[in-house]
């Protein structure tokens, strides 16, 4: 039992014991503008060869 015990001290309480926090929304790691340049790179192109069609 002594054991038992100075074994959970040093692994610390359970998931169970522990209060958990509420979060707020999570930020993302990429700002707007850069998933925006993103997107024109990999959307541009396509749109540059529709127009090069009519024109």
């Amino acid at each position: 039992m002594r054991f038992a015990k100075s074994q959970e001290r040093k692994m610390g309480k359970p998931e169970t014991a522990q209060v958990v926090k509420p979060r707020g929304p999570q930020k993302s790691p990429i700002s707007k503008i850069w998933i925006i340049v993103l997107a024109f790179v990999l959307c541009g192109g396509l749109l540059f060869e529709i127009l090069k069609l009519f024109f």
